[in-house]
């Protein structure tokens, strides 16, 4: 955990937050033996920290008719990632996008309602080099917390 020094506490609070970004302070302070103004304190610390870096709300976006799920693999010329970045942030339908070793520099995860469109998306991305793609046909683990008391 490089130079952040964190106790048990820290992180079984790190862990309920995790696991349920809605959980109450009194519902931390309690399982954890404390005050829920010294449950806030070390939320503020380890949001100064950096280690909570924000909050959200995990949709299940084929409720809403993103039904496909790929993952894109994209040569880019490190020379073109000053263009590349910038574009993608843009891009709506890509959820995560890495930097990676391999055969490919990029790896983007990304939702789409139809074939066509993910069709058109790759078409496009193609400008900034070879693409590979694969298509998720279902997720059996979806993201889930890393069990921080087992490490």
């Amino acid at each position: 955990m490089n130079d952040i020094k964190l106790d048990k506490t820290d992180l079984k609070i790190l862990q309920m937050i995790e696991n349920n970004a809605r959980i109450s302070l009194k519902e931390l302070a309690s399982a954890n033996y404390m005050s829920s103004p010294g449950v806030a304190a070390r939320i503020h610390r380890l949001e100064e920290l950096g280690l909570i870096k924000s909050y959200y709300t995990e949709v299940d976006y084929s409720l809403l008719g993103y039904n496909i799920k790929a993952f894109i693999n994209l040569e880019v010329n490190p020379k073109d990632k000053v263009t590349f970045y910038p574009y993608i942030k843009d891009i709506p339908n890509v959820v995560e996008c890495s930097c990676v070793t391999g055969d490919y520099s990029m790896l983007l995860k990304v939702l789409f309602r139809k074939p066509e469109e993910l069709d058109h998306f790759i078409n496009e991305l193609q400008q900034f080099g070879r693409t590979k793609t694969l298509i998720a046909f279902s997720t059996p683990v979806e993201h889930h917390p890393l069990a921080l008391d087992k490490i």
